[in-house]
């Protein structure tokens, strides 16, 4: 299934803000970060196709993840520290547009 634009964006947006793949311990913060800004189906799309083109390992870490979203929060320091490294990588941290 195609991603909507905004979606692809936002996927392009954390590749070239993680370029080596994100690591296990971002993952959550990640995630957090973007559950904040998009509603949950969203978040779980752009965690299939990020995992979907990494090895089945990360695949299943970013599953993980995603489920953990709802049950513990990230530190603030976890949080801006993804923020930053994704801002590094020309992520305009806006909502996207859902046009």
């Amino acid at each position: 299934m195609a991603l909507p634009d905004f979606l692809t964006k936002i996927v392009g947006w954390l590749r070239a803000g993680y370029p080596e793949g994100v690591p296990e311990h971002d993952y959550l913060p990640l995630f957090a970060l973007l559950g904040s800004q998009l509603a949950n189906d969203e978040v779980t799309l752009i965690g299939d196709e990020l995992a979907f083109s990494s090895d089945p390992q990360s695949g299943e870490a970013i599953k993980k993840a995603i489920g953990a979203i709802t049950d513990t929060t990230p530190s603030d320091a976890d949080i801006a520290r993804v923020r930053s490294h994704l801002a590094a990588g020309g992520w305009p941290l806006a909502k996207p547009d859902h046009e």
